[in-house]
């Protein structure tokens, strides 16, 4: 098997990171582990609150990205870690029933200037909903190993 390096990530590049539907069992899970707070674990209590209805914590959203994200994409390739994340939005509630989509685009990329066996790819993760609204947005960097090591 030949794995994505660096070269692979060129500013601009798009990755279909696939789709995820988020369950109501699923939900409440992730809730009652990490996050129980009342619109998250009782479709009542989500109904009456601001989100609408029995919503996805914005952390198991981002961790159902960083699962659609590995699959996808970080499985085959040389990723050495990232630095940090850039920018984290969650733009509009993720509901039980929803189906999440979504995708990587390439902003930049450039070979770190302290290590030539690496490089740095910047990227833009758009998550959607069913109705193509978006939900979620992150910016954050990749290290990537070089297949061309000057």
């Amino acid at each position: 098997m030949v794995l994505r390096t660096f070269e692979d990530f060129p500013a601009g590049a798009e990755f279909d990171l696939g789709s995820h539907q988020m369950t109501k069992r699923e939900i409440i899970a992730y809730a009652r582990e990490y996050d129980p707070q009342p619109f998250h674990l009782d479709e009542e209590a989500g109904r009456q609150s601001l989100l609408g209805g029995l919503a996805a914590s914005g952390w198991h959203t981002i961790a159902v990205l960083m699962r659609m994200t590995y699959d996808t994409l970080l499985a085959d390739t040389i990723s050495l870690g990232s630095p940090g994340v850039e920018t984290l939005k969650w733009l509009r509630p993720v509901l039980a029933g929803d189906t999440v989509f979504a995708k990587a685009v390439v902003l930049s990329a450039r070979p770190s200037a302290s290590r030539p066996s690496m490089g740095i790819a910047r990227i833009r993760f758009e998550m959607r909903n069913q109705n193509g609204e978006p939900v979620l947005e992150e910016i954050t960097s990749l290290l990537l190993e070089r297949r061309n090591r000057p």
